[in-house]
């Protein structure tokens, strides 16, 4: 590319690295908006009793897919359950029962809230069909911690020992 080339282009980069950045902002989500429904059932390796219908009408995810909410809906059925997410659920219609591996027992009906913590494992039981509104959050997993820059005597001292290590 001749010079006249290259400081054309340079010209064009400066003029889309100066330009100004519109900022979207972020709109309201309404539970009334139609969206398209998933339906799903338990893993059958997961399943204790009945053949549950479930339906999740997911109306909202964050860019980073670490946050939803939404509604869910299950037909009668028991099935095992781990937790890797917390969960928030205001239950609607129905009644459910959540057992912990501990033995621990909750039950819940339409009008309730409860949460379910990252790390629970146990059964999830729909007792009367229900439907609940849920709000998902999925923790980031943790990062590898990165070591301080190192000097430049450390970096001669490496160089050193790998020197010697190849002797």
């Amino acid at each position: 590319m001749s010079a006249a080339g290259r400081l054309r282009t340079l010209r064009v980069l400066q003029r889309v690295l100066e330009a100004p950045v519109k900022k979207t902002q972020p709109k309201i989500v309404s539970f009334a908006a139609t969206v398209d429904a998933e339906h799903s059932s338990p893993d059958p390796a997961k399943l204790v009793a009945g053949r549950p219908v479930l339906t999740t009408l997911n109306h909202y995810a964050d860019p980073a897919q670490q946050f939803f909410s939404g509604v869910w809906s299950s037909t009668e059925g028991k099935w095992r359950i781990q937790y890797a997410e917390h969960e928030f659920c205001a239950l609607l219609e129905g009644q459910v029962r959540l057992e912990g591996e501990d033995g621990s027992v909750a039950e819940f009906r339409a009008g309730d809230s409860f949460v379910i913590p990252a790390g629970f494992n146990g059964t999830w039981e729909t007792v009367v069909a229900c439907r609940k509104l849920y709000v998902i959050y999925v923790p980031a997993p943790p990062q590898p911690k990165v070591r301080a820059a190192t000097g430049k005597k450390n970096v001669r001292r490496k160089r050193a020992k790998t020197r010697a290590r190849r002797r």
